[in-house]
């Protein structure tokens, strides 16, 4: 059993990346989701679920795992992003929609002026699945595990390490078209740099306030609150957007980041039952 399911947990690291933006199977998840939850069919033999509302900090999923040490003292081992944040939060509770494509966006979304929101690549850009004004939230992903980082989710497991502690590092950003007053994403990125013996992203965000760190899972659209993830994860989420300009995130894809991301993936629906989340101490 214990073979079986480390198995199954490399499976799942490895496809969470490749998320499906398909209306129909959104639409008929949403619908199953909706029906089985109707129904109090809730996934409960599981660990916390991840994302929920941070501002929220009952819950009565007590399952306790280790919680993962300071992300710079575990290996940067992949990025990506997901369009619309997958987490809600104080600067990110404008809710999109209930599919694949939905979650939240920035409050002051409905700021940006015309040039913020002009395309300059007119849609033809390396980086597919984001477009000025849209939100994203970006996950920094830690293992414990002794890696080099690399494409997917399955980069953060080792064959002699295949059961490591998880940490995500998360940022939610509004896309605009506004390099010289929002961040470069290439500077927030993964180059080569190892800190302390442990490989780094060139920065993460210390400016959109103090993380709300909890106990939860892996996330992305094959989830729901009756589709649980196995996966034992430490989050920590900045409660503010930030800015992060388009061009750079274009710029990133079309130099050919170690992890081969071209393009944001979509959204895992708000996991709101108590059963299904921890309590934030």
């Amino acid at each position: 059993m214990k073979t079986l399911f480390k198995v199954g947990v490399a499976a799942t690291l490895l496809t969470l990346a490749a998320c499906s933006g398909d209306d129909s199977k959104a639409e008929n998840k949403e619908s199953k989701a909706t029906e089985v939850t109707e129904a109090g069919e809730l996934c409960t033999d599981f660990g916390p679920q991840t994302p929920r509302d941070i501002t929220f900090t009952a819950g009565t999923n007590t399952t306790k795992f280790p919680m993962a040490p300071n992300y710079r003292k575990m290996n940067l081992c992949n990025i990506h992003t997901h369009t619309n944040a997958e987490h809600k939060g104080p600067g990110f509770s404008k809710f999109v929609n209930n599919t694949d494509s939905g979650g939240f966006a920035c409050n002051d979304t409905d700021s940006l002026t015309e040039a913020q929101l002009t395309d300059p690549m007119n849609g033809k850009g390396a980086y597919k699945g984001v477009k000025p004004g849209d939100t994203i939230e970006v996950h920094w992903v830690h293992t414990s595990c002794d890696i080099e980082p690399g494409e997917g989710l399955g980069s953060c497991l080792t064959d002699g390490c295949d059961d490591p502690l998880l940490r995500v590092e998360t940022q939610v950003f509004l896309v605009v078209n506004d390099p010289d007053n929002a961040y470069d994403f290439t500077e927030l990125a993964y180059g080569g740099n190892v800190q302390n013996g442990f490989h780094q992203a060139k920065r993460i965000p210390n400016d959109t306030g103090k993380p709300v760190v909890f106990r939860g899972s892996t996330t992305g659209p094959s989830y729901t609150q009756s589709v649980c993830s196995p996966m034992k994860v430490t989050w920590s989420v900045r409660p503010q957007c930030a800015r992060v300009d388009i061009s750079s995130l274009h710029k990133w894809a079309a130099d050919g980041n170690v992890f081969n991301e071209t393009k944001s993936h979509g959204v895992r629906q708000l996991v709101t039952a108590p059963e299904l989340i921890s309590p934030i101490r």
